[in-house]
């Protein structure tokens, strides 16, 4: 305590001081030793050294965040301790005071320079270097928060980033079994020749096709494209075309069987209808999905379709012509009481049919214009005499040449469907 008789209101109390670990660097055992003695008597505990060599060694452990050093010292003197000092790869800060006879600026800025962080006149009085050593201790105190919370840090992220690593595995497998649904691209039906195309646009993602046979007369065709991006579309994409599938034909929902068996297409729109309630009642999700569904009796070339907010197919005719066909519809697991209604489309000899999601007519170009249906139009028609994948290989470097980019901003996807004619022949 301070005593002040002469003054009411005394004793008060002493201010209080940061204790910690204290290297004292001198070589005068005299004032090491009172120093050491002040400072124990503060509550520190106090490592002497009596050459700058020594203290160099000792300073090298961490626990030590405070430094008094003689300026002037044998072998060392007190700034080139400090440049040695700052110059190795010690763990934590170390707060470095030096003292001095020599209060001239240019010996200051000297001491600056080579890494001191505070001066103190010889002889040394207590109250000053009592609120030195606080002012050091809480810079060194908020050094060590700092490193402290960096590691929390560094380890926090080491985290994030193998978590994400594991993310990153586990959507390049969704990737690859997304893209195994689509092992055969290219398939003859006698007559017909499908081929699908799928592109996402991140790892995985909403839009799916495929096709299917009925029986031996008709096969099955569908595009669709789930809303939004990322997992939740992909999973609605796989389970819908899961159910579309001919790999269990007595869960698709757009089969049915005969009395004797056999396996018959339901009328589109009814397909379309079942699909609506199930995504209602079953999956529970805010997303929903436009599809484009077809059932094509081969030997004919008649096509029943549903259209369930999917873009107009699009057909190129043998002779050049590009038409549209399709009447729009609501898209499904959007309203409970949508209904949906069928149209038919006949092929000729030679000519092709297009079913395709949005990604592709609202590609941008980089000035922001977007493709439209025209311009998808112009590109089919422009590649009118390739075939399959060699026509969506065409239409793909097209859309790269419009976007100035391989990437597209959106999922995209496409069923192209080639009438070679009863024969099977083109």
């Amino acid at each position: 305590m301070l005593h002040r008789p002469d003054r009411p209101g005394w004793p008060l109390p002493e201010p209080s001081v940061v204790r910690g670990r204290v290297l004292v660097v001198d070589d005068s055992r005299a004032q090491r030793g009172m120093l050491a003695a002040m400072l124990r008597r503060w509550g520190h505990e106090v490592v002497e050294c009596d050459t700058a060599l020594a203290a160099l060694e000792a300073a090298q452990d961490p626990s030590i965040g405070l430094i008094i050093s003689d300026w002037m010292m044998p072998g060392l003197t007190g700034p080139e301790f400090c440049r040695r000092l700052r110059a190795t790869r010690r763990e934590g800060y170390a707060y470095v005071i030096l003292l001095t006879s020599n209060s001239a600026e240019g010996a200051l800025t000297e001491g600056l320079e080579a890494g001191a962080d505070d001066f103190l006149t010889k002889p040394v009085r207590a109250p000053e270097l009592r609120a030195r050593l606080n002012a050091g201790a809480r810079i060194v105190a908020m050094q060590r928060d700092v490193v402290e919370k960096n590691h929390l840090l560094t380890g926090a992220l080491a985290e994030i980033r193998s978590l994400y690593a594991a993310l990153d595995q586990d959507l390049e497998e969704a990737r690859r079994l997304q893209q195994a649904q689509l092992q055969d691209r290219h398939r003859p039906f006698g007559p017909v020749d499908v081929t699908l195309w799928l592109r996402a646009s991140g790892p995985i993602g909403g839009d799916m096709v495929g096709c299917f046979p009925v029986n031996d007369t008709v096969i099955g065709a569908f595009g669709l494209d789930v809303s939004g991006h990322g997992v939740a579309s992909a999973m609605i994409a796989a389970r819908v075309a899961g159910i579309l599938s001919a790999a269990t034909p007595d869960q698709n929902i757009a089969l049915t069987r005969r009395e004797d068996g056999s396996l018959r297409a339901l009328s589109p729109d009814m397909a379309a209808a079942r699909l609506n309630k199930m995504i209602l009642n079953e999956i529970r999700s805010d997303r929903y999905f436009t599809l484009c569904l077809g059932f094509l009796t081969l030997a004919t070339g008649r096509m029943r379709m549903v259209q369930a907010g999917h873009p107009h197919p699009m057909i190129l005719r043998a002779d050049g012509r590009v038409e549209t066909v399709g009447q729009g519809g609501l898209p499904i697991g959007l309203v409970r009481e949508a209904t949906y209604s069928s149209f038919d489309v006949s092929f000729a000899t030679g000519d092709r049919m297009l079913i395709y999601s949005d990604g592709l007519t609202e590609c941008t170009d980089p000035g922001g214009d977007t493709l439209e249906e025209a311009g998808l139009a112009r590109l089919v028609g422009a590649h009118a005499g390739l075939r399959g994948p060699a026509f969506l290989q065409a239409l793909e470097r097209g859309l790269a040449r419009f976007t100035g980019t391989d990437a597209l901003r959106d999922d995209a996807s496409a069923v192209v469907i080639d009438y070679l004619g009863p024969s099977g022949s083109g």
